[in-house]
C-alpha cells in the first residue's frame, strides 16, 4: 500500500513570497495596462521564481496497513445461565468468530463478563477494562452477546471512541415471562420480643396479570404467615423474635405458569435478635467466700443488668444489735417475686435456705415464671442438703437433681461426662477429658438426678452440674459451692469464668450456647454443613439447591458432638439445609439482587446506548445472527439482516522518499531563457 502527496517547503518565509507574488501581479498588471510587449514572457517568470522559491516535491509512502479489531462481549451472568440463552450465547459467538475470520484486515478481541454476585451485570464495567488494552483508532466496533439485563449502563457514556457503533444481540425468547420477589426493607438486627415487620413487593414481568399470589413467610422452617398478595403493590408482614441471635427467615411465593425460572421466588435472610438488657436477680443466702465469684463475673459482662441481695441477717439471729445499727431497708419480697419477677431473664439462688424470708406462694411464682420461659440456676451449698433445702418447696418440680441428704467434705477432681463433652457449656474445657489438668474441689452435695442431663461429675459418678429444660424454661444445678478455688489458682485453679459464664449465658438462651444447631457456612467451591447434638447417633439432613433439585445427606457425629461434611455447591443462588427440625440456609454463589428482581430479556436497556452510537440491538431468537459488512465512516452501520464494522483505515509508514518537482540546475537554466526572451521581446521595436 503505497500514498503520495504534494509536499511544499519554502525557501523563504511564506509572508516574503507572498509579498514578492504581489509585486509581481502589480508589474504584471502594469504591463498589461501599457500594454507592454513582451508582458506574458514576463509573468511566466516571475510564476517560475516564485514556484522555485516554494520548493515543491511528491512526498511518497509506502505504508503496511493496520487490521481494525471488533470486540467481542460475552454476557456469562446469572441471569444468563437460563435456558435457553447459553446455547444461544455459545453459537452466536461462533458464528461471528466464523464471518469475523473471514473478513480480511480483522482481529478479534474478547471480554467476558461474570458478575461478581452483588452489583449485577457490570458489562460496562468489563468493557472498560477491556477497552484499556485496544487502540481506540482502530476499533471497528463492539458486539455484546447478552440477555439486556445490564446494571451499570449509566458507564456507557463516552466510553466508546466517536462512531465506533455498539451492536447488541439480545438472548432468550421475545414471551418470557417471570415472578420475581423483592425484599423493600428488612431489619438486619431486631429487640427480642419488639414489633418487627418485613416489607415486600412481587413483580409479574413483563406486566402484572392481575391475579393474586400465595405467599408464604417461614422463621428457622416453621411457618408463620400466609398472605394473598396482589403484585407490584408492597406488603407488610409483621413478626417478633421470640430469641437471641440468628433466625432465618424464609419467604416463598408461588409460581407464575410458564415463568422462567423460580429462583427469584424465594428469599431467604436472617435476623438477628439482640436483647435490650438482660437483667439477673442473684440471691445470695448468706456471706461466703465464693459470694463474689458471681459477683465480679455478671457485673464484668456489659450487656448484663444484675440485681444483687446478700442476706446478712436472717430472721432467726437475735442477738441485741441496736436499731440505728440495722439497715432500715426491707428485702423487697413482693416487688421482686410476684410485680417484676418476669422483667428478669435469670434467677440465681446462692446457698439459699428457706428461713422464711419468702413464703412458699413466691416460691411457687419462680416455678410457674421458669415454666413459662424463665430460667433459674442454683449453686448449691450444704443448705441444699438440709431440712430447710429449696427442694421441699414448690420448686421440686422444676428441679432435675434430688439431694439425699449427704454432703461430702472431701477432695475430688471435677471431670465431665460423655454428654458433657458433646455439650457446648462444657465442651473444650479439659484438654483431656480422661485426665483434667485443673485443680480439686473439696465439698459437694450428694443428689439422685431424676432428669436432664448430667455434664460434671465428682467422685464415684455423683453429678456436679445438672441442666434441663422445663417448659419453655431452663433450670441449672451447680451442687458444690466450691468453684471460687478455681478462681484463687488452688492446685494450678481452672476455667472458672469460662465455665460460669457459659452456663449463665446457656440459661439466657445466647445461641453459640445452643446444644442442638445446624449450621451452614459458605467455604471456598462449596458449603460446609455443622451439625451439633448431644444425640451420639448419625442424622441425615435435606438439602435443596437453588433450582429446586433435593439431596439426602448422612452426618456422622464425632467425638464432641460435631458433624460436618463440606458439599461441592457450584449452583448460583441460595441452598436450603434441613434436619426435619431446624433449617439454614447459604449462598456460596450469590446472585445479586439486582439481577433477581428482573430475569426477562429486554432489548430496552440496551437500545439508547446503540443509538447514540450508530449500532442496533437485534434478539437472536427473531433475526437470528446478522452478517458482516465493513462501512466506510460516515455510512450507516446497520441493515436488514447485517450489522457494520466501521473502516478505520489505519496504517504504518515503512518507508518514505522525497522527489523535487524544480531541479535547482533546470530551474536557473529556466529563468535564463525566459529572462532572455522578456528582454529580446521587448527590445524589438
Amino acid at each position: 500500500m503505497n500514498g503520495t502527496a504534494l509536499l511544499i517547503q519554502p525557501l523563504l518565509p511564506l509572508w516574503a513570497i507572498a509579498v514578492l507574488g504581489l509585486l509581481a501581479l502589480l508589474v504584471v498588471a502594469y504591463g498589461i495596462w501599457r500594454r507592454a510587449r513582451g508582458v506574458l514572457l514576463r509573468a511566466a517568470l516571475f510564476a517560475l521564481l516564485l514556484l522555485a522559491l516554494l520548493d515543491p516535491a511528491l512526498h511518497r509512502e509506502e505504508r503496511r496497513p493496520l487490521p481494525d479489531t471488533v470486540l467481542l462481549v460475552a454476557d456469562r451472568s446469572p441471569s444468563q445461565k437460563l435456558e435457553p440463552r447459553p446455547q444461544q450465547t455459545d453459537e452466536a459467538l461462533a458464528l461471528l468468530r466464523e464471518r469475523l475470520a473471514r473478513l480480511p484486515g480483522v482481529t478479534v478481541e474478547e471480554a467476558t463478563v461474570v458478575g461478581d454476585g452483588r452489583e449485577g451485570t457490570p458489562l460496562f464495567t468489563t468493557l472498560r477494562r477491556a477497552l484499556e488494552g485496544i487502540d481506540s483508532d482502530r476499533l471497528a466496533a463492539v458486539i455484546a452477546v447478552t440477555d439486556g439485563l445490564v446494571h451499570d449502563v449509566g458507564l456507557a457514556a463516552r466510553l466508546l471512541p466517536e462512531s465506533v457503533p455498539f451492536h447488541a444481540l439480545i438472548t432468550g425468547r421475545p414471551d418470557e415471562r417471570d415472578r420475581s420477589l423483592v425484599v423493600e426493607a428488612a431489619p438486619t438486627f431486631a429487640v427480642v420480643g419488639e414489633p418487627q415487620e418485613l416489607v415486600v413487593r412481587v413483580d409479574d414481568l413483563p406486566s402484572p396479570t392481575g391475579d393474586p399470589a400465595r405467599l408464604i413467610l417461614r422463621r428457622d422452617g416453621e411457618v408463620i404467615a400466609q398472605r394473598s398478595v396482589v403484585p407490584g403493590t408492597s406488603t407488610r408482614l409483621p413478626f417478633t423474635l421470640d430469641k437471641g441471635g440468628a433466625s432465618a427467615f424464609e419467604l416463598e411465593v408461588e409460581a407464575l405458569p410458564g415463568e422462567i425460572t423460580t429462583r427469584n421466588n424465594r428469599v431467604a435472610l436472617l435476623v438477628n435478635g439482640v436483647r435490650d438488657r438482660l437483667r439477673v436477680l442473684l440471691i445470695s443466702g448468706l456471706p461466703h467466700q465464693g459470694l463474689r465469684v458471681w459477683r465480679n463475673l455478671l457485673k464484668a459482662d456489659p450487656s448484663v443488668d444484675l440485681v444483687h441481695f446478700t442476706i446478712l441477717r436472717p430472721p432467726e439471729k437475735q442477738d441485741g444489735t441496736p436499731i440505728h445499727e440495722l439497715a432500715l431497708i426491707a428485702f423487697p419480697t413482693r416487688e421482686l417475686f410476684e410485680l417484676k419477677l418476669a422483667e428478669f431473664d435469670l434467677v440465681i439462688f446462692d446457698r439459699y435456705a428457706r428461713r422464711g424470708l419468702l413464703p412458699l406462694v413466691y416460691l411457687d411464682n419462680i416455678a410457674r415464671y421458669v415454666e413459662e420461659g424463665g430460667a433459674l440456676l442454683e449453686a448449691a451449698g450444704p443448705e441444699f442438703a438440709s431440712p430447710d433445702s429449696l427442694y421441699r418447696t414448690p420448686l421440686a418440680r422444676i428441679l432435675p437433681a434430688r439431694p439425699t441428704g449427704q454432703v461430702y467434705e472431701r477432695p475430688y477432681l471435677p471431670h465431665p461426662t460423655a454428654v458433657g463433652r458433646r455439650h457446648p457449656v462444657t465442651r473444650g474445657l479439659a484438654t483431656d477429658p480422661e485426665r483434667p489438668d485443673w485443680g480439686r474441689w473439696l465439698r459437694l452435695v450428694d443428689t439422685e438426678p431424676a432428669r436432664g442431663e448430667v455434664l460434671l461429675q465428682g467422685f464415684g459418678e455423683r453429678p456436679l452440674l445438672v441442666l434441663d429444660r422445663v417448659g419453655r424454661g431452663r433450670v441449672a444445678q451447680l451442687l458444690s459451692d466450691q468453684a471460687w478455688l478455681w478462681a484463687r489458682g488452688f492446685e494450678g485453679g481452672g476455667p472458672q469464668s469460662v465455665l460460669l459464664r457459659r452456663l449463665v449465658h446457656w440459661l439466657m438462651r445466647e445461641p453459640e450456647l445452643e446444644e442442638e444447631a445446624l449450621l451452614a457456612r459458605p467455604v471456598e467451591g462449596g458449603i460446609e454443613i455443622e451439625r451439633r447434638s448431644l444425640n451420639p447417633e448419625p442424622v441425615t439432613v435435606e438439602v435443596t439447591s437453588p433450582a429446586g433439585e433435593r439431596r439426602s445427606l448422612t452426618l456422622v457425629p464425632d467425638a464432641d458432638g460435631i458433624a460436618r461434611h463440606r458439599l461441592d455447591a457450584t449452583e448460583e443462588g441460595l441452598w436450603r439445609v434441613s434436619d426435619g427440625t431446624r433449617t439454614t440456609f447459604a449462598a456460596p454463589n450469590p446472585i445479586a439482587p439486582r439481577e433477581l428482581e428482573r430475569m426477562v430479556s429486554t432489548t430496552e436497556v440496551l437500545a439508547p446506548v446503540a443509538e447514540t452510537t450508530g449500532g442496533t440491538v437485534l434478539r437472536l431468537a427473531t433475526a437470528g445472527v446478522p452478517d458482516l459488512r465493513l462501512v466506510a465512516e460516515g455510512r450507516r452501520a446497520f441493515g436488514r439482516g447485517w450489522i457494520g464494522l466501521r473502516d478505520r483505515d489505519r496504517y504504518i509508514v515503512t518507508a518514505t522518499e522525497r522527489i523535487p518537482l524544480f531541479h535547482p540546475a533546470l530551474s536557473l537554466a529556466a529563468l535564463l531563457v525566459l529572462a532572455g526572451l522578456a528582454w529580446w521581446r521587448e527590445g524589438r521595436s
